[in-house]
């Protein structure tokens, strides 16, 4: 029997975001990645083993942001297959880019849990 994966990556620019999600995640027995902006969850994918069974993703970012790292992530064959679900205040702008699934901001604890269990079971 295949075991689980629990690797998740947390691409946030916001210190107390990203630190509250790994917190979380953690707590429930998930090894959590974290990056501040889209160029470093690129160079990340690369060294997560097992793969990220789910990426959460914020758009707006300084630097390389939301959009970018889904251009390179769909583009990249290897990071093409793994979710993204887009945590933003911006619904519609994240409807736009087809995500796996959306976590809207102000985040609460139980939709973000629902959601990474569904890509992480």
């Amino acid at each position: 029997m295949d075991k689980v994966c629990r690797n998740v990556l947390v691409i946030e620019d916001e210190e107390s975001i990203r630190q509250m999600i790994q917190d979380v995640l953690e707590l429930h027995g998930y090894n959590v990645f974290t990056a501040s902006n889209g160029a470093e969850g690129i160079s990340l994918l690369s060294e997560i083993v097992p793969e990220p069974c789910v990426v959460l993703l914020d758009l707006m970012m300084p630097g390389t942001n939301g959009w970018q790292f889904l251009d390179v992530q769909r583009n990249t064959p290897a990071f093409s297959k793994i979710p993204v679900v887009v945590c933003s205040a911006y619904k519609e702008s994240a409807k736009s880019i087809h995500p796996s699934a959306f976590v809207e901001k102000p985040i609460q604890l139980k939709s973000l849990l629902g959601t990474v269990r569904k890509f992480c079971a």
